[in-house]
């Protein structure tokens, strides 16, 4: 069976293309599509595949400001040529399930979500303080534009995944279909618990630094309890938040595997205040064996049992936040269940669910 893998573009490793990887196992002559793609910015299971890009390759500063030209990403899609394949199969979190393909190819789709600053999310992206009223008005104008194709070209898809309930529900709120579930995979077998450290006295954030993420709730919360709180990530919020941070928070960049580890079997708890599409991180920490504090929202939400495995925080406030810390450090966790609750996700049980979605969607398709 010749299949094609189309992925938005690949420019670093997250957990979409933690997705891709596994499709790849199931499908290791699998050719992949996307707009761009960085060389040494993936790792070698999606790197020894042959990748196809678009135009959007060999656009300026296309390396670092890609999302400059979101307004040409629908052409850019459409342009890639899909036709001669037996099976279709898009990881998408933008354009990706937007592919053009032939009419008798079963185009399947693993949303990660319907593109956030089209729908929900605009004013977080894209606000009037930060654009002035002109830019934003043009960027409203270019927004709904993308939006109403976004819907329209939903159709080209045979079959939806979703990586949470929460995804599945914005998939039939914004584009009228349903989707089944599959939660994406953590490597369980990297991320354990290790018996010699003993949990220190800080709090984890592990976040892209970006407007929605709402990590200034985090940092004014331990601003006000002076305590330490170490944040791992980077984005076009790092300066922001620097200004933000008080004495007690401490801002890594960028982080490798096993340091991330490390800061995960060693902290009190992983916090998350963000409305998430599907819960990665918070799998992670409790696959370390330590309790993640998630908003009460999102599909993160979904990953955990309050006061079992984990905590919920039920505002995006820092008094919300303070409280729930309050609750976690009263709660007698059991580091061997919370274990347990994340090896749900393990790769193994991903692959296994979605080889069955595969196979039910073409059943039907042929039918």
């Amino acid at each position: 069976m010749k299949v094609a893998l189309v992925h938005d573009w690949l420019t670093g490793m997250r957990g979409g293309e933690r997705v891709l990887e596994q499709m790849i196992k199931l499908y290791p002559d699998a050719e992949i599509h996307t707009l761009l793609h960085i060389p040494g910015t993936v790792s070698e299971t999606i790197e020894a595949c042959p990748v196809h890009t678009t135009f959007i390759q060999r656009l300026p500063y296309a390396a670092t400001k890609y999302r400059w030209y979101l307004p040409v990403f629908p052409w850019a899609v459409e342009e890639l040529s899909l036709s001669g394949y037996d099976l279709v199969i898009s990881s998408s979190h933008c354009v990706a399930k937007s592919v053009i393909t032939d009419s008798t190819t079963p185009h399947l789709c693993y949303c990660h979500t319907p593109m956030r600053y089209a729908w929900d999310q605009f004013d977080t992206y894209f606000s009037r303080e930060r654009y002035g009223t002109v830019r934003y008005a043009t960027i409203r104008a270019i927004i709904a534009s993308l939006r109403r194709w976004d819907r329209a070209t939903a159709s080209r898809v045979d079959a939806f995944a979703a990586n949470s309930a929460w995804v599945a529900g914005r998939i039939r709120r914004y584009y009228g279909r349903s989707a089944t579930v599959i939660p994406p995979p953590v490597d369980t077998e990297f991320f354990v618990p290790e018996e010699n450290v003993k949990p220190e006295d800080y709090y984890l954030v592990v976040s892209a630094l970006s407007p929605y993420k709402c990590n200034e709730v985090v940092f004014e919360a331990f601003n006000r309890l002076q305590r330490r709180l170490v944040v791992v990530g980077t984005g076009p919020d790092k300066e922001r938040l620097e200004a933000l941070a008080g004495p007690t928070v401490e801002m890594l960049g960028r982080v490798d595997g096993k340091e991330l580890r490390s800061l995960y079997q060693g902290c009190s708890g992983v916090i998350l205040a963000a409305v998430e599409d599907a819960g990665i991180v918070p799998v992670e920490v409790m696959a370390c064996g330590r309790p993640p504090l998630v908003l009460a929202r999102g599909g993160a939400s979904e990953t955990i049992r309050d006061g079992v495995t984990g905590t919920l925080i039920q505002e995006q406030t820092p008094e919300a936040i303070i409280e729930a810390i309050d609750r976690s450090e009263a709660t007698p966790f059991n580091s061997e269940k919370i274990r347990a609750s994340a090896l749900r996700y393990a790769p193994d049980r991903f692959l296994g669910r979605f080889s069955t979605f595969i196979n039910t969607s073409l059943e039907k398709n042929l039918h």
